[in-house]
């Protein structure tokens, strides 16, 4: 059976995987949700701790600090969360032998297309919350 490790799952995005690994078409998977409560993915200890006690064949990253406004104001939290953890999940997969998701935001982009955005289109970021996913995006490329 396939293990699959999602983070930040008591996000919008996070808990609506839950609901969906529940259903019969994810039975064939086990599934792990965690949140900064069960896995701090900004600690590369607990992220290596957990990779080493549980087969993880494949990581769903919904983990982001999301407040727009306070990012402003928290830019090292935002950049921690959003920036650096990422980084140490790709390492954390690449040395298991792990697939990885990471997901990010239109927030990388300005707003100014007349048409939907594209993972080709330039990112031109206006706030901390996107620079900071745009530096996560970066590290995991």
């Amino acid at each position: 059976m396939k293990t699959i490790l999602v983070t930040g799952s008591k996000g919008q995005l996070g808990r609506e995987l839950q609901g969906l690994s529940y259903t019969h078409v994810y039975k064939a998977y086990n599934f792990f949700h965690t949140d900064l409560d069960t896995l701090d993915i900004t600690s590369r200890d607990q992220v290596n701790k957990f990779f080493a006690e549980n087969r993880v064949d494949c990581l769903i990253n919904c983990a982001s600090y999301t407040n727009v406004d306070k990012a402003e104001s928290e830019q090292e939290a935002a950049i921690t969360v959003n920036a650096e953890a990422p980084g140490k999940l790709v390492s954390a997969c690449a040395e298991n032998g792990a697939h990885l998701i990471h997901l990010s935001t239109d927030f990388v982009f300005d707003g100014r297309n007349s048409i939907p955005y594209r993972e080709e289109d330039t990112p031109n970021p206006l706030s901390v919350y996107g620079r900071t996913k745009l530096e996560g995006e970066k590290s995991v490329l």
